[in-house]
C-alpha cells in the first residue's frame, strides 16, 4: 500500500491557493480542469517534495473545487465537509477490498471498475483505495455490488 494524498474542498480557489502557496508554501504540482463533472483539481506539495512529487509521486494535497452552478450559490462546508477522504494505493484492489471485508470492513463504494474503492474508518473518515497500474477487467461480485452510505 502505498499513501497517495489527502482531499480537501475548498470554495474559493485563488484564496485557497494564496493561502496553501503563498502562506504555507506548498507548490502546485498538477491541475485538472473536469468539463464533465464540474470541478478542478489542484495537486500541492511541500518545497521538499518538489522533484520527488513529480517522479515518485510523494503524497499530496488535493484541493478539490466544485464549480458552482450558474443558476445557485456555492456549498457552505459544515461538519467536515471541507475535508474529502484520504487516498491509498493498492497493488490489487479486489484482494485488498476482499480482506477489509473479512476483516468486518463495508465497501461503501466497490470497485465496479476495477480502479477505485471506498471504505470509512471506525471514526467515520473517508479512505479511497486505487488500483495501482491500470484498471483491473471488471468482475464479479464487485460489479453488481451496490453502494453503501456515503463516502
Amino acid at each position: 500500500m502505498k499513501y497517495l494524498h489527502t482531499m480537501v474542498r475548498v470554495s474559493d480557489i485563488e484564496q485557497s491557493l494564496n493561502f496553501y502557496c503563498n502562506t504555507l508554501g506548498l507548490v502546485e504540482t498538477n491541475r485538472i480542469e473536469n468539463e464533465t463533472g464540474k470541478f478542478t483539481l489542484i495537486f500541492l506539495s511541500a518545497p521538499a517534495d518538489t522533484d520527488r512529487a513529480k517522479a515518485e509521486h510523494a503524497p499530496l494535497l488535493e484541493l478539490t473545487y466544485n464549480w458552482p452552478e450558474e443558476s445557485s450559490d456555492t456549498e457552505t462546508y459544515t461538519d467536515g465537509r471541507n475535508f474529502g477522504h484520504l487516498a491509498y494505493q493498492v497493488e490489487n484492489i479486489y484482494e485488498t477490498c476482499q480482506l477489509l471485508m473479512a476483516a468486518g470492513s463495508t465497501i461503501n463504494r466497490p470497485p465496479r471498475d476495477g480502479r477505485m474503492a471506498f471504505i470509512k474508518s471506525p471514526d467515520g473518515i473517508s479512505i479511497e483505495l486505487l488500483q495501482a497500474g491500470d484498471n483491473l477487467p471488471e468482475q464479479e461480485p464487485w460489479l453488481s455490488m451496490e453502494n453503501i452510505g456515503s463516502w
